[in-house]
């Protein structure tokens, strides 16, 4: 997680630095005005990616370190399961599709698809989360 965090951080120093130039440059360009469309752009960007690593720095200082951490990890130290991945799920498009919808309201700014959308988007979502959790419940027993 190390790594992560510095990138992240070291991005959001650049984007902190790229908004006050944007401002100042636009500023001085335009006799006066600031252009904020870019320059609260820039600034979001800013904020975000200093929430990612804030939050990875943040993780990273309560978990050990992991083997592309340490300057003597070697591959092998990684080998091992990672994780279950699904193999194969319908529900991404489903969650792509139901979110194309729910663009198309805002684009156009109608409220019932915008609505439409939106409800599909949390179901889709559910739908994502909850894909192997759903059937009958397991006991210890049988």
């Amino acid at each position: 997680m190390k790594t992560e965090w510095r990138i992240f951080l070291i991005i959001a120093v650049f984007l902190l630095g790229a908004t006050a130039l944007y401002g100042a440059w636009t500023y001085g360009d335009s006799g006066g005005h600031v252009e904020w469309v870019g320059t609260v752009a820039l600034l979001l960007s800013f904020l975000l990616c200093a929430m990612c690593g804030g939050f990875f720095w943040f993780v990273s200082r309560r978990i050990d370190l992991r083997p592309e951490d340490r300057p003597d990890g070697e591959i092998a130290d990684g080998a091992g399961e990672i994780g279950f991945f699904s193999p194969g799920s319908y529900w991404p498009f489903g969650l792509a599709l139901a979110a194309a919808i729910a663009g198309l309201g805002l684009v156009f700014w109608q409220f019932w698809l915008l609505g439409l959308g939106l409800v599909l988007v949390i179901f889709a979502a559910c739908g994502l989360l909850f894909e192997y959790y759903s059937g009958t419940r397991r006991t210890a027993e049988h």
